[in-house]
């Protein structure tokens, strides 16, 4: 019985594709434990083979070799997903169903450290095009540490939006924001809006300094004070007489502040 049974593992590890050691991870074994029961040396005891048996999918019985194990179609196997759950404090799905080489939804979290990589990918380090996790990446990234096209956590890096507590991005929103548009606490950017605001060229805030700068204290060539009256056409004029290329959009924002 025990060589049938670890006949039976080792058939059912090849057909999907997983190591010994990958197996062992999904059963919080060791590689060596996995390749004693395929040898027949031990045999699994009953808690993991429960596990195995949800694994892969099949009853006790054929795992011990009571009843035929009947092999099944390799492509019905791939289209079906597996899901784990068998570490404590730990979880995992991963889509079998795949799109650019990547599963559709892969979540791997759980005490300690965690990947995912997928379409969607949920871990403690996540890649895909929509990452959620400890430190994520993806076009779609949420987390603690994160970096994509449009980012949102408590370090934001994003090639055009960045949302969080630290952020740097095309637009940068956050305590502490470095961007061409940046908003924030203390924004650093081309145009920057913030308590503390440093531009090259447009600044309003309660500090604000740049050749243009808009605010309650202020330090630049031209300066408006937001306790004054200041008409909006002052502001959108001496914007296109300094920095006469300025996009539309930007000459609105800063001509509105007043």
């Amino acid at each position: 019985m025990t060589y049938i049974t670890g006949k039976t593992i080792r058939e059912l590890r090849e057909r999907n594709h997983l190591t010994q050691k990958q197996l062992a991870d999904k059963l919080c074994v060791s590689d060596k434990t996995i390749s004693k029961w395929e040898t027949g040396v031990t045999t699994p005891e009953l808690d993991k083979l429960i596990q195995l048996s949800r694994l892969f999918e099949i009853s006790i019985d054929e795992l011990v070799g009571n009843t035929r194990h009947e092999e099944r179609p390799e492509t019905a196997i791939r289209e079906k997903t597996v899901e784990v759950h068998f570490c404590r404090g730990h979880y995992e799905y991963k889509s079998k169903r795949m799109l650019f080489g990547l599963p559709l939804v892969h979540i791997n979290v759980g005490h300690g450290v965690y990947k995912a990589k997928g379409i969607l990918a949920i871990g403690t380090v996540a890649k895909g095009m929509l990452s959620i996790g400890g430190v994520s990446m993806g076009m779609l990234s949420f987390g603690g540490a994160c970096c994509g096209l449009f980012s949102i956590g408590g370090i934001s890096l994003a090639l055009l939006l960045a949302i969080g507590g630290i952020s740097i991005g095309t637009m940068a929103i956050g305590g502490l924001a470095l961007g061409v548009l940046a908003i924030g606490g203390c924004a650093i950017g081309i145009y920057s809006i913030g308590g503390a605001a440093i531009a090259a060229k447009i600044a309003a805030g309660g500090y604000a300094s740049a050749p243009i700068a808009i605010g309650d204290s202020t330090n630049g060539q031209i300066v408006f004070d937001i306790h004054e009256q200041i008409p909006a056409d002052a502001i959108r004029d001496a914007i296109l007489g300094k920095f006469p290329k300025t996009w539309k959009a930007i000459v609105e924002l800063f001509s509105s502040i007043h």
